[in-house]
């Protein structure tokens, strides 16, 4: 393959700034492009998205030239990985391509309009939205969650913009693109299926050839030592060939075991032993299934992988960037570690973005984090017709085959809230008997994964019940998703529910403050502030922001007050959903927190903000997902001890359980011991002296069982008479950064520190650190700047709830 990735120039017609011939990088898009040449202003500082609306609108052409000297080889292809999205592909003035669809790629014989010497290649893209509406006019509008025709085009649905994403509706060579010149035959398709028996794993290749002649051909297979040939007759265009591997290990998911990776080559030849084309990848031995037998609860949905049931602990995905081909392997591999060093073993990856990247695949391979990879619909109606049918259907079946020999990837899931939103959202009556979907999630998907990949499990929507007969989003039944809480109640009614697998619920805070700061202009930052306002687009996000507030914390005095208190309750609020849920294990067997990652610099539901930072929510993540976990629990009127085990070794223990008023003196006290079996769970009732309070504004409970412990507060923070925050700080210079002691004087509720304020590459260890008085926790702050320890030391870098209260 020869890269045609320098020399192109993209220009337009009738725009706001003139584009003529701009230096363009491919892979890029036109946002990027212009931005590099200063064309235009970023869209993610401040509102400048709002001036960039017409990008979306305009017809792009690229341009590029490259030499040929003749002909050589039988064919010679342009190979485009990926193009964004209606595009005309000509070479030398004569058309030899089209494309619909940015989510797969295309191939185009070149003999036909290639000369010796220079060749002009063009790609013209129209405008996304004058092709949604041509496609409206085919086949009718159809309704989605956003005033935006995402669903009418086979794109990237949240370049459209969403309640946590900016409108920047891309165009451009998203993906590789270049000549391959090959003769006789090539290999066209290669598509392992890989399980284990026993300790004897199995690789079933199928292999699909495209020719150039109908002379007779061999494949060579070799993965773990074994070798297999098999003969390619002439005129056939595919062999299947099946290994048997001794003595194999298995690959398991991180938490449960090593991932090891076996490379697997595939190589092409004539008859006579001339090698044509090979294919080569790794893979990992290991089943998985999705239990979903009925019992007493209803139907579950627990993810098994090599016969041991996984209780999920995961997040959400979305494209780490607006612009994904900004996306580099090292971005993710440092995202990776970040979801990692938060106990996570699972990402969802949500249906309004990308089929992730081999590096994000590969990744996820060598850490052992399982992946659940939505098909590309989301939140909307979709047309069943022609030619979005025969699109759909191209697209899923290159993708099925293309992340077939990754063992992270463990399901596939049809949708995402499509089927909930044609049942819950009104879209029966604006379809008017219009296609919506179902057919895709019902027959064709299904019927794609069957064929092609049967070593994976197929779920038709997230969520989905497991039948028509049952609502698609009842707890009781497979994956379910919560934003009742979010966007009408209390995050204390989490508890309200006992799902079977959880797969998306979130609460909101904003970004760090180095982020605001970077993406803001606004004077003074405020949180109606124009900026702060724009980069809130979720539906009355700030309203329910507020309401979060009102019902758990003392009053902002300003914004300082207002970015912290937020930002702890969003922490608390996925914290107290994700220990409820633990504590019901295995009635519930997954938890997959919306989200873990932003796009740009946003108020939203992610874990680690638009600029990689991490919230004090990545910090409760990391500690409700601990492998151990002690957590009380209100049950049946009184307060419950759950300790929960999600390790291969039994779990016996004490915990001191012992209630406290707010001066830290002990009031009553009893020990709880459990013996926790490898990846359960056991409940142990607090006795109500402990548990109970006399005064519930002014005692606490707290549990310590070796190096976890356990908080409960009878009132809320807001009712709560908590004394003015005292306490002693010592700030000390250490190999890579600081330390900064705190010895409380006083209880200091939820205890912070944001060294980001003075440095914004500055981390620190730990958040969100409750003391009584006399005890002292120690911060390891890491930068490579001098910060002023004063200032580490004090407001409002280093924070407490209660000194808010006071």
């Amino acid at each position: 393959m020869v890269q045609l990735h320098h020399g192109w120039q993209v220009s337009a017609r009738n725009t706001p700034v003139p584009v003529v011939r701009v230096p363009a990088a491919v892979p890029g898009c036109v946002h990027t492009d212009l931005l590099a040449a200063g064309l235009i202003p970023d869209p993610f500082l401040d509102s400048h998205e709002n001036e960039l609306s017409w990008i979306g609108r305009t017809r792009w052409t690229y341009e590029t030239s490259f030499g040929w000297s003749g002909p050589e080889d039988d064919r010679i292809d342009l190979v485009c990985a990926g193009l964004d999205t209606v595009a005309v592909i000509s070479l030398n003035g004569t058309e030899v391509g089209r494309t619909a669809n940015m989510h797969r790629g295309y191939r185009f014989d070149l003999r036909s309009a290639l000369t010796p010497g220079r060749n002009d290649l063009r790609i013209t893209f129209d405008s996304a939205y004058d092709h949604t509406a041509a496609m409206a006019r085919q086949v009718g509008s159809r309704p989605g969650a956003y005033d935006e025709p995402y669903n009418l085009i086979r794109k990237m649905a949240c370049n459209f913009g969403w309640d946590w994403g900016p409108t920047v509706v891309t165009a451009g060579i998203w993906q590789p693109i270049g000549l391959h010149s090959w003769s006789t035959a090539r290999l066209a398709q290669v598509r392992p299926q890989v399980t284990v028996d026993g300790t004897t794993g199995l690789v079933d290749v199928h292999v699909d050839v495209e020719r150039a002649s109908t002379e007779s051909l061999t494949v060579t297979v070799e993965v773990g030592g074994v070798v297999g040939v098999a003969s390619i007759g002439a005129g056939s265009i595919g062999a299947t060939l099946r290994l048997s591997v001794p003595d194999v290990r298995r690959w398991w998911p991180r938490g449960y075991g090593e991932q090891p990776l076996y490379p697997l080559r595939v190589v092409l030849a004539t008859e006579g032993g001339r090698e044509l084309d090979r294919w080569e990848r790794r893979v990992g031995f290991r089943t998985v299934r999705v239990d979903t037998t009925p019992d007493e609860h209803g139907t579950p949905y627990t993810v098994i992988v090599n016969d041991v049931p996984v209780f999920v602990k995961g997040v959400n995905w979305i494209p780490d960037d607006a612009f994904v081909t900004r996306i580099t392997r090292e971005r993710l591999a440092e995202r990776f570690r970040q979801a990692c060093a938060a106990n996570i073993n699972y990402l969802r990856v949500w249906g309004g973005g990308r089929y992730e990247s081999e590096d994000f695949y590969e990744l996820a391979d060598e850490l052992g984090l399982m992946v659940g990879q939505d098909f590309l619909f989301a939140c909307a109606a979709y047309p069943e017709e022609e030619p979005f049918a025969a699109e759909v259907a191209a697209e899923a079946r290159e993708h099925v085959v293309r992340l077939a020999s990754h063992p992270s990837l463990v399901t596939w899931t049809g949708n995402n809230e499509n089927i909930w939103g044609y049942a819950d959202w009104g879209w029966p009556e604006q379809l008017a008997g219009r296609s919506w979907g179902a057919g895709f999630y019902h027959e064709l998907l299904p019927s794609i994964v069957a064929e092609l990949d049967p070593t994976r499990p197929y779920w038709p929507g997230s969520p989905w019940s497991g039948t028509p007969d049952i609502h698609p989003n009842d707890p009781a039944h497979g994956t379910m998703h919560i934003w009742d809480v979010w966007n009408q109640v209390d995050y204390t009614h989490y508890r309200d529910y006992v799902p079977r697998f959880c797969a998306e619920f979130g609460f909101q805070a904003p970004p760090a403050y180095a982020t605001l700061r970077r993406a803001l202009s606004d004077e003074p930052l405020a949180s109606d502030s124009p900026g702060m306002r724009h980069h809130q687009k979720a539906a009355d996000g700030d309203l329910k922001l507020r309401r979060g507030l009102d019902a758990h914390l003392p009053e902002p005095q300003g914004f300082d007050d207002w970015h912290y208190l937020t930002q702890v309750n969003q922490a608390r609020a996925i914290r107290l959903a994700v220990e409820h849920f633990r504590s019901h294990q295995p009635v519930c067997m997954g938890a997959i927190v919306w989200q873990l990652n932003d796009c740009w610099p946003v108020t939203s539901w992610a874990a680690i903000d638009g600029d990689g930072r991490r919230k004090p929510l990545w910090h409760a993540l990391r500690d409700a997902y601990a492998d151990r976990l002690l957590t009380i629990q209100p049950r049946d009127g009184g307060l419950v001890l759950v300790a929960s085990n999600d390790t291969d070794r039994p779990w016996s223990a004490s915990a001191d359980v012992t209630s406290h008023d707010l001066g830290g003196k002990a009031l009553n006290a009893t020990t709880v011991t459990f013996d926790v079996a490898p990846r359960s769970v056991t409940v142990t009732p607090i006795p109500d002296g402990v548990a109970l309070p006399d005064e519930p504004r002014s005692e606490l409970l707290r549990a310590v069982g070796g190096e976890q412990q356990a908080w409960w507060f009878h009132a809320e923070d807001r009712e709560i008479d908590y004394p003015a925050a005292r306490y002693e700080t010592t700030v000390e210079p250490a190999a890579g950064g600081y330390t900064v002691t705190v010895t409380a004087g006083t209880i200091l509720r939820d205890l912070s520190l944001f060294p980001d304020r003075l440095d914004p590459a500055a981390t620190v260890d730990q958040a969100l650190v409750t003391l009584l008085p006399g005890e002292s926790v120690t911060f390891t702050v890491h930068t490579t700047a001098r910060l002023d320890a004063t200032a580490l030391a004090a407001q409002p870098v280093l924070r407490c709830v209660n000194d808010i209260t006071a």
